[in-house]
C-alpha cells in the first residue's frame, strides 16, 4: 500500500490555489501544511484547500515534521532562498518556475539537494501534460520528418490590477522570465541547445524590465526557433513546429492542458486533430503525481526533468539576458 505523502505550500498565491485546488486529483497526497507572510492569509488558504496546519512563517513550515514535500509558489527571487531553507531542514521541493534568478543561484540548489540527498525538482508543469508528452512522441516517431522551424509566442497585458511581482526587477519580474521561460524550454526540448542566439528586449519605462523580448536560436543543422513573449499586447499564444514532412501547431495555450494537437501532413495535404486525454482540474496534478512517484521509489532526483534539464534551461536564459541586457540585482552577488 502506498504511503500517503503530505504537501506543504509555501506561498498562497494564485498558481499555489491552482496547484492545491489539483493536489486533490493525486490518490496519493494530502495538502497538510500551508505558509504565507500573515497568519490571516495562510488560515484562509488552508480552510479553502482543506489543508490541517497554517503558518504565518515559513521556518515554522519546514520544521514541522509531518511535511514530506514542499510546493514553492513564491516571487522568481525567493526561490533560492526558500529552496535552500526547505533542503537545509531535509524537505523535498517542488520549485514553481524558473527554478532560479541565475544559474549560479541554480547550481548551488541542485548542489545543496545531492550534498543532502533530498529530492529537487523544478516544476515545469507543461513537460507532464498530455499533449506535450504526445507532441514529443509524434516529434520522436518521425512524423515532422527533419525538424526546421519551431515558431513559439506568448502575450498578455496585465489586466488591473496588475500584480506587481510582473515589474518589478527585484521579484525577477519581466516577459521572460515569467512567461517567456515557456517559449525557451519548448524550444529546447524539440531543437535542444542552440548554437547561436540571439535576443532584444524593450524596456519597461518606469523599472527597466523587459516588457517585450525577442529570442532567435540557430542551430548546426539550419534550424531556427523564433521566441516572442510581451506584456504589452495579447497574442495568441501558439506554437508551431515544422520539419521537412510535416508540421504541428498547438493552439492556445500552448503550455497549458487546454490546448490542442494540429497536425498537417505535407504528402497527403490534410490537416489532423490528435486527441489526448483530457481530465478535470487546471493541469498541476501531473507534475504533482510524478514528484509522489518519485518519492515512494526513494529518488533525490527526477528523471523526467532531471537537474541536467533545469541547468541547460537556467543557462539559456541567461545567454539570452546577457545578450539582450536583462539584468537582476542577484547577477552582481
Amino acid at each position: 500500500m502506498k504511503k500517503t505523502i503530505r504537501w506543504g505550500i509555501i506561498g498562497c498565491g494564485k498558481i499555489a490555489a491552482k496547484f492545491a485546488s489539483d493536489l486533490k486529483l493525486v490518490d496519493d497526497a494530502v495538502l497538510y501544511a500551508v505558509a504565507a507572510r500573515s497568519y490571516d492569509a495562510a488560515a484562509a488558504f488552508a480552510a479553502t484547500h482543506q489543508a490541517s496546519k497554517a503558518y504565518d512563517n515559513y521556518t515554522a513550515l519546514v520544521q514541522d515534521e509531518s511535511v514530506d514535500v514542499i510546493y514553492i509558489a513564491t516571487p522568481h527571487s525567493f526561490h533560492y532562498e526558500h529552496t535552500m531553507l526547505c533542503i537545509a531542514h531535509g524537505k523535498a521541493v517542488l520549485c514553481e518556475k524558473p527554478f532560479a534568478i541565475n544559474t549560479l543561484q541554480a547550481t548551488e540548489m541542485i548542489n545543496f539537494a545531492r550534498k543532502q540527498k533530498v529530492f529537487l525538482m523544478e516544476a515545469l508543469w507543461t513537460k507532464f501534460l498530455p499533449h506535450y508528452q504526445q507532441l514529443i512522441q509524434m516529434i520522436q516517431e518521425g512524423k515532422l520528418g527533419v525538424l526546421q522551424s519551431v515558431l513559439i509566442n506568448f502575450g498578455f497585458k496585465p489586466q488591473a490590477p496588475v500584480s506587481p511581482r510582473l515589474f518589478d526587477l527585484k521579484l525577477g519580474g519581466g516577459t521572460l522570465m515569467d512567461i517567456g521561460i515557456y517559449n525557451v524550454f519548448m524550444a529546447l526540448s524539440i531543437l535542444g541547445k542552440p548554437q547561436q542566439i540571439q535576443a532584444v528586449m524593450v524596456p519597461h519605462a518606469a523599472t527597466g524590465v523587459d516588457e517585450q523580448c525577442a529570442v532567435l536560436f540557430t542551430y548546426p543543422n539550419g534550424a531556427m526557433a523564433q521566441l516572442f513573449s510581451s506584456f504589452v499586447t495579447t497574442l495568441p499564444t501558439e506554437a508551431e513546429i515544422a520539419g521537412t514532412a510535416g508540421s504541428i501547431r498547438l493552439t492556445s495555450r500552448f503550455y497549458e492542458p487546454s490546448a490542442t494537437i494540429q497536425y498537417y501532413h505535407f504528402t497527403i495535404r490534410e490537416t489532423t486533430e490528435i486527441q489526448v486525454p483530457k481530465e478535470s482540474g487546471f493541469g498541476y496534478q501531473y507534475e504533482a503525481r510524478h514528484v509522489n512517484q518519485c518519492l515512494q521509489q526513494g529518488l533525490t532526483e527526477s528523471p523526467v526533468m532531471a537537474h541536467a534539464d533545469t541547468l541547460l534551461l537556467m543557462e539559456t536564459l541567461d545567454a539570452i539576458r546577457a545578450t539582450a541586457g536583462i539584468h537582476y540585482p542577484e547577477d552582481a552577488l
